[in-house]
């Protein structure tokens, strides 16, 4: 657990099984989407802030009025969107969750790591990411069908750029292409102009290169500008 005081801040508590050993440590407000769930959470824990429905249709600008930590076991079909609020959420100021493991290795892998993507870059130009542990599947009634892995995001700037998000996302549109070619797409990109291979794949190029490919190709000061078509 962060060493914090801050708020801590659940999605998904279900029974509360991880809800009532967060509880003997620091106040916690827990979002549950399942109402049968919340009469239960309530009924169970009195001193639980709690509220009821779709986390997401909460996050607008954040989930608390305050700092707080993330801490939950996130339904693996929206981890990654979660993982990606809580980066960009100001309040948010560590995470740590238990995620699919394959999610986890994307978000912690570094350049030339097979799982290195623009979520790796994402993460680590807001947070210190260390994947802590994998899950086999045994360890869970019922058995999930992938391996689980836990994952902390130690928050030292507030949120990240969403222009630096879209970059990234053309950038690695299609990762078996080289990084001409992908940011061909929008930019006019000459890789010797970084001191790169025409041949370079996105995987292959460490985030200080991407920040400074972004300051000089998406900006009105670039060098070059981006295309007005893709012709």
């Amino acid at each position: 657990m962060p060493n914090t005081q801050n708020l801590i801040v659940e999605i998904g508590p279900g029974l509360g099984d991880l809800t009532e050993k967060l509880l003997e440590k620091r106040r916690v407000l827990a979002y549950e989407i399942d109402s049968d769930l919340c009469e239960i959470l309530k009924k169970k824990f009195p001193n639980l802030e709690l509220k009821c429905g779709d986390v997401l249709d909460y996050w607008q600008n954040s989930l608390a009025e305050e700092k707080y930590d993330l801490i939950a076991n996130l339904p693996y079909y929206i981890a990654t969107n979660i993982i990606l609020r809580a980066l960009k959420d100001k309040n948010a100021q560590n995470i740590l969750v238990l995620i699919q493991k394959e999610v986890a290795d994307k978000f912690s892998a570094r350049p030339g790591d097979r799982n290195y993507s623009s979520l790796s870059i994402l993460a680590h130009s807001v947070a210190n990411v260390k994947k802590l542990f994998d899950i086999s599947p045994g360890a869970f009634v019922p058995a999930p069908k992938v391996i689980s892995s836990v994952i902390l995001f130690e928050k030292f700037k507030d949120s990240y750029d969403e222009d630096f998000a879209k970059f990234l996302k053309t950038a690695f549109a299609n990762p078996r292409k080289t990084l001409k070619k992908n940011l061909s797409a929008l930019y006019k990109f000459k890789p010797s102009d970084f001191g790169l291979e025409d041949t370079i794949r996105p995987h292959q190029v460490d985030s200080s290169t991407f920040f400074r490919l972004f300051s000089e190709l998406a900006t009105e000061r670039s060098k070059y500008g981006k295309r007005t078509n893709k012709s």
